[in-house]
């Protein structure tokens, strides 16, 4: 099979995955590959996610590395030998490649969470926002673009109004719901589909009002995806070019902490929803 030349954000985690059991086990990459028999390049290539790498060597190399952890190496399998190409493949090309990234993580996810404070986060954002937000950001891009950037972000929906959904729990400052990215009609349409979706079982909003004392935020926007296992989970931050994805094992725990602070600081789910409520009537 010939090296990937551009791999994905979770071909390189699972690369980065199984560099960490071998480092754990205080083995050279030369040690790893003469136990696969291949040389060190080729070791070098899979830990670095060039290269693809079967079960049957998965489950060599976490045996030979001591591991235990039953569930840790079904999803790093998992992982090896997933040939899914979903719907993002049709940007493929079209879209910068960490935007090709986020549905194939959120496609995964076991759960997510977001935070957000600026805007309403993507997968509650009305079509019409969408619209308004990506037009604003990027003045120079023609609307063929925009609405180019706009049908991925509806896409990207489906993991919350799929007939197996995954659990959402989102956080949003009141700042987020009182910004007019559009209009007023834009932004009543927006506030009503965030009270829509609220209702449904699997998805929970919460509101982080003003009148708030001691409330330092979270640094700026963040997505958390839920992975099989704990140490497989990801933090996607905004970056200057992109999202930017965090997977070391120390943050994530970092993050957990700071999203369960946010949360706990905010609205319960029913204030939210007629807090949010209240602010529609006011547009």
């Amino acid at each position: 099979m010939p090296p990937r030349r551009q791999p994905t954000t979770r071909q390189v985690r699972l690369g980065a995955e199984l560099r960490k059991l071998r480092e754990a086990a205080g083995l050279k990459a030369t040690e790893a590959a003469s136990l696969l028999g291949v040389n060190s390049v080729q070791v070098s290539q899979i830990e670095s996610g060039i290269a693809g790498v079967s079960e049957e060597r998965v489950r060599r190399l976490a045996a030979h590395y001591a591991c235990s952890d039953d569930k840790l190496i079904d999803a790093l399998v998992a992982m090896a030998i997933d040939r899914t190409r979903g719907w993002r493949e049709e940007y493929r090309g079209q879209l910068p490649t960490p935007f090709l990234d986020l549905p194939e993580l959120e496609h995964h996810a076991t759960y997510r969470w977001d935070v957000d404070f600026l805007h309403i986060p993507g997968l509650l954002q009305t079509a019409d926002y969408g619209r308004a937000l990506f037009a604003y950001v990027n003045p120079e891009f023609p609307d063929s673009e925009v609405e180019r950037w706009v049908e991925h972000r509806v896409k990207r929906r489906v993991i919350i109004e799929r007939l197996n959904p995954i659990p959402y729990e989102t956080v949003i400052h009141e700042a987020a719901l009182r910004i007019r990215v559009g209009d007023r009609g834009t932004a009543r349409d927006q506030l009503a589909r965030v009270v829509e979706l609220s209702e449904a079982d699997h998805i929970t909003v919460r509101v982080v009002p003003f009148d708030l004392d001691h409330f330092g935020g979270a640094g700026s926007a963040m997505v958390y995806a839920g992975g099989p296992v704990p140490k497989l989970d990801t933090v996607v931050r905004d970056g200057p070019n992109g999202p930017v994805f965090v997977d070391a094992e120390a943050q994530l725990s970092r993050y957990r902490r700071l999203f369960r602070r946010v949360e706990a600081a905010s609205l319960e789910p029913e204030r939210s929803r007629d807090f949010i409520h209240r602010l529609a009537k006011e547009l």
